[in-house]
């Protein structure tokens, strides 16, 4: 039985150093202060109170990311006309 080439070792060990990394990232806490908290919801009360009300919360970057996705995605519903 022959050995796996090297380069697809290589490929699935440098993966696996990058989902470690993603998931590091993405799981961090929220290091704002609360004057920062304070300034991102008065930045974000032009995009209505719950989005502003958001910004108070301690949150991850993944929460975040998600909350961006999802936000889009209703902008993208509401200016096509769709429910």
């Amino acid at each position: 039985m022959d050995n796996p080439k090297p380069n697809a070792v290589m490929a699935v060990i440098i993966i696996a150093i990058l989902a470690a990394v993603m998931y590091a990232f993405l799981t961090m806490p929220d290091r704002r202060t609360g004057s920062e908290k304070i300034g991102d919801a008065i930045h974000d009360l032009d995009k209505g109170p719950e989005k502003a009300a958001r910004q108070l919360e301690d949150r991850t970057p993944g929460q975040k990311l998600g909350d961006a996705v999802k936000d889009t995605g209703d902008d993208i519903k509401r200016n096509t006309g769709n429910p």
